[in-house]
């Protein structure tokens, strides 16, 4: 429907929606007032309603991006854990929850940030919170200073690896490389009943092999 037959405007979150799509399908640059209305199927007039230009919708469109993957992974570093292993799988299944760490979005933000000296401050300012974050973590189940830097390091730098790299493997593939994974991470194998809780978290079912 458009504008003249409804009287509809959008709000400020269909503006984002369409912003997110836009930037996701085709960077930044993709993300213009003009064809996002043409998107939403309303004047670009409307648009004024909620942002005062372009600049204030990319601030609100990096606010989202902060507030969902670097909020999602710090709260992943604070959920409770009976032991490192599971604070550990804590961390990997944000990643994999489609509701938590977005990767396309990530992806289409650090490609953003080579295009802009503000938005390559914003990317390096969530790079040192989410490194403390599993910085911190690691030193609250006994890892020396220096250690959890280290481990941090690895576990982040090899996350930010698959989505850079547009990394694609199966479910499958991923599970199990994941007790691997956790036990170079923090030195300590995953019992069989913190994988049995964390593959029923993700809606997965471990194949026979997986099991021995």
């Amino acid at each position: 429907m458009s504008l003249n037959e409804t009287g509809w405007r959008g709000s400020a979150d269909a503006w984002l929606d369409a912003a997110y799509q836009a930037l996701i399908e085709g960077g930044v640059e993709a993300v213009k007032i003009l064809p996002l209305a043409q998107r939403l199927n309303i004047s670009r007039t409307s648009f004024y309603w909620f942002f005062k230009d372009r600049e204030e919708l990319l601030a609100a469109l990096a606010d989202r991006w902060a507030g969902k993957n670097t909020g999602s992974l710090l709260a992943a570093t604070q959920a409770y854990a009976e032991s490192e292993s599971e604070a550990m799988l804590n961390v990997i299944g944000c990643f994999l929850d489609p509701e938590g760490f977005d990767a396309r979005f990530e992806f289409a933000v650090r490609s953003w940030g080579l295009q802009s000296p503000g938005m390559t401050g914003r990317v390096a300012q969530a790079d040192r919170e989410r490194l403390a974050a599993l910085t911190d973590m690691l030193q609250r189940w006994g890892h020396a200073p220096l250690d959890a830097d280290v481990r941090a390091r690895t576990i982040y730098l090899v996350q930010i690896g698959y989505i850079s790299l547009q990394s694609e493997e199966t479910l499958g593939e991923r599970m199990r490389r994941i007790p691997t994974y956790v036990e170079i991470y923090t030195g300590r194998k995953p019992e069989p009943r913190e994988l049995a809780r964390f593959h029923a978290r993700h809606g997965y079912v471990p194949e026979t092999a997986d099991l021995t």
